[in-house]
């Protein structure tokens, strides 16, 4: 798997280097700054790109929209933010596309070594990986009028643990459940978020995506 890193924290950009060519990733490039991650991940295309929002020079959200100006550029190019603190409107800006291939992480996420690999290889592979607290402060400002205000309390938790990026047979363990009962939870929110029948994971993509996206913009 080929790996584009952009952090400006050298410990840090060393660290992740080290810790993906561990886990069978080649590292075609790492950068420190946003127009150097543009120019990168368009001339190597990698399978992922692990993204800090914030860069040089002015350590806003330079990462993030170089990642993103790139993406428009090669469609569909897998991104995965790093983030200090949650930031409602870059999760928001990075999942409005809604094509998949995303993921936003807390960067102590970084110290579960196995979470984070587990998360760089489910984005490159075409899904989604969302923090917890991610998914817990969008859900806060989450909008009841739209297609999700139709599910159930448990549909919205099976929903929530698909947005973690778990399977069905995780999901069943962790709301002590059934995989049968997971199946059918998942069906119908399928069918109340209009989603037809797929040969694919799409399906499950775009509810997720609907589900992340569905919070409404905090006041200018």
């Amino acid at each position: 798997m080929r790996v584009v890193i952009a952090e400006d924290l050298a410990l840090l950009r060393d660290g992740l280097i080290r810790l993906l060519q561990a886990h069978d990733c080649t590292v075609v490039a790492a950068v420190d700054n946003g127009p150097d991650l543009h120019n990168a991940l368009t001339e190597h295309k990698p399978d992922v790109a692990v993204v800090d929002v914030r860069l040089p020079p002015t350590f806003t959200d330079e990462g993030l929209q170089a990642a993103l100006s790139a993406r428009t550029q090669i469609p569909g190019l897998p991104i995965l933010v790093l983030s200090q603190h949650v930031e409602q409107l870059y999760a928001r800006e990075l999942l409005s596309d809604d094509s998949g291939a995303v993921g936003y992480l807390l960067k102590d996420r970084v110290l579960d070594i196995g979470q984070f690999i587990e998360a760089v290889r489910r984005v490159a592979a075409g899904g989604t990986a969302m923090d917890p607290a991610v998914i817990s402060q969008l859900l806060a400002r989450q909008d009841q009028s739209g297609p999700l205000a139709q599910l159930t309390p448990r549909e919205r938790e099976v929903l929530s643990e698909m947005a973690e990026g778990r399977s069905n047979s995780a999901i069943a363990a962790r709301l002590y459940i059934t995989e049968k009962a997971v199946s059918k939870h998942i069906n119908n929110i399928f069918t109340k978020l209009d989603l037809p029948p797929s040969a694919d994971d799409s399906r499950r993509v775009l509810a997720v995506l609907a589900y992340l996206s569905s919070t409404k913009m905090p006041p200018a």
